[in-house]
This record gives structure tokens, sequence and C-alpha cells, in this order.
């Protein structure tokens, strides 16, 4: 295919209770709520967007929580770690504050040259933190409860379980990534110019069973396209090659298609704009309740549905109550 992606542009999991869900990346690990809307399929539920100050593509988490939501299970075809970027100095510190919180951490371990610290966020979505070791040049959320020297800067990389990595190598290749290192049964496969946050692992799992997507578990992986008319053209050639893909869809900070890549995992391609600032000030990111146009008359309904959050001062610096 003609065109590639540069990197990730978010992960999208389940979870369960919301306020649990922001108070973990919020207050645990320090991101900004950039966004608080619903799933436009399903209104009664929230869509939550965590990411840096502004929410740029490439530093985004962001989830469908439904309180009392079935958990998942982790296994082959489906995301199964999705890694945050950390400064390297800063993998100590982390260790010593996630154990504060009471996050069961493991030991550090290193894997190419990175040093990476492994945990699970309350609903068991599995995270890591990743010290690249030349460095991330992308700037934290300077203003969250963490302090800014070790914060987190973005997505650092996300490992696809399956149960064979040809076919899986070769759709990635159709997206413009390319084979970058092999660790046994672990895969690396790099966007643009690599580094964090244009990784994707692909760990070979054959005798591992099928995951389910529920609470804890990734819903889908997306890749960026800088704007609409590459996306369409993206569009046209993955269906030229046999993918089915969907319609393009406005998810009005981004537009969208999806598709599965051989191995399972649902991906998206989502383009780089408009952005979070579309519909709201940067210091007032994620503190109302934004609809699209096509659910705003029914406001009042949806309101009443959704459990309120209490999100930290800090999440908005200099908003008026």
């Amino acid at each position: 295919m003609s065109i590639a992606t540069s990197g990730l542009h978010h992960v999208t999991a389940i979870a369960g209770d919301p306020q649990r869900n922001a108070d973990f990346y919020l207050r645990t690990l320090g991101l900004r709520l950039v966004k608080t809307t619903v799933n436009f399929d399903d209104p009664g539920t929230y869509h939550l967007y965590y990411g840096d100050e502004a929410g740029r593509p490439g530093s985004l988490m962001t989830f469908f929580p439904w309180k009392g939501a079935p958990s998942g299970r982790h296994g082959t075809g489906q995301a199964t770690t999705t890694a945050l970027s950390v400064p390297e100095a800063s993998i100590g510190w982390w260790k010593q504050h996630l154990a504060a919180q009471g996050v069961e951490v493991g030991q550090v371990h290193n894997r190419d040259g990175e040093d990476a610290l492994t945990f699970q966020d309350p609903d068991g979505l599995g995270l890591a933190l990743v010290a690249h070791p030349q460095g991330d040049p992308r700037a934290p959320w300077d203003d969250g409860i963490v302090p800014a020297e070790h914060g987190i800067r973005g997505l650092h990389s996300v490992t696809l379980s399956v149960t064979d990595e040809t076919a899986t190598a070769a759709m990635f290749d159709g997206l413009g990534l390319s084979f970058a290192a092999q660790d046994g049964n672990r895969f690396r496969f790099t966007a643009g110019e690599g580094g964090p946050g244009a990784f994707v692992d692909v760990l070979v799992t054959p005798d591992v069973p099928q995951g389910l997507v529920a609470a804890g578990a990734v819903h889908h992986v997306a890749w960026r396209a800088p704007d609409e008319a590459t996306q369409a053209t993206w569009r046209e050639e993955l269906l030229g090659s046999g993918v089915d893909v969907t319609s393009i869809l406005d998810r009005q900070y981004f537009r969208s298609i999806y598709f599965r890549e051989p191995g399972g995992t649902l991906l998206e391609i989502a383009t780089d704009e408009p952005g979070f600032t579309a519909d709201e000030p940067l210091l007032e990111l994620g503190r109302a309740l934004k609809l699209p146009p096509w659910l705003e008359p029914k406001r009042d309904e949806i309101d009443r549905m959704l459990p309120k959050l209490n999100l930290p001062a800090e999440n908005n610096p200099g908003a008026t109550a």
C-alpha cells in the first residue's frame, strides 16, 4: 500500500465503575481527562478519554465504563498489554508510587534495552510503564497530580497476542509498519521513525485460549492518519486488498474506520484532526459532558442515566466553578 501510519493514535478498553476508572487514570497515573462524552452507539455509558494536556494523538487511552460489567479474559485475538512511556530515571519512582497506591507491581525487567514495569488497572487491564533508552521528547501533562519529571509521555506500544504471526505481519506491512526485532516468540514492528508511540509487539501464543473482550480488556487499537483524505485513500486500498472495512465514521474529535487484523484484534485508523478543543477550551477539557449534535435532543435523558464524576481540581487549571 502507498500509505504508512506514523504511530499509535489511541487504545480503547472496557472498564467497570466509571469513578474508579477516573480515580486510577487521573490520580494514580496522573493523566488528564480530556473529553467526557458517551459511547455514540450506546449513549447510556460514558466514553472517557485520558491523555496529555490537549489529548494529542499518541497520548490517549480511552474507556467505555459499564458499572457491573463482567470481567474479560486475556488471550489470543486481542491486545493484551498497553505500555505507556516514562522517563528512564523514573521507573524506580513509579514502582514506589504504585505500591503506595496499593497497586501490585512486578519486578522491573529489561528487554531490548528498555526497562519495563508491569501491573494492572483496577479492572485487570494489562499495563506497563516503559523507559526507552533514547528518551521520549513528548511533554507530559504538567499540571497533573504526578510530578512532571516523572509524568507519562504517552503511549509506548501495544502487545497483540496471536496464534500465528504470519498473516498479522503481512497486514502490518500494508499499514506501513516495519519488522524491527524478534525475541523468542515476540516480534516487534515499528511505524515511521520508530520510538515510543510507534511500536507494536506481536506475541505468538498458540496454546493460549481465545480472549474475551469485556471489563479489563482492550476493545480496539487505533493508528494515526494525518487527515481525512489520507484516511479515505487508505480505506479504498484496504478494501481493494480484501479487508472488510467500515464506512468512515464521525467521532467528533477524529474520523474513524475499523477492521480486524488476521489474528483477531480490532484495529482503527483515526485522523489527527480536528482534536479535542473542537468544542471546549483547552483549560476546560473533560469538565462538561459533550454530546454529538444527533444526541443533543436527548441530553436530559442521557444526563440522568450517567453517574456523576468527581474530578480532581488539577484536571482543569484556571477554570472557574
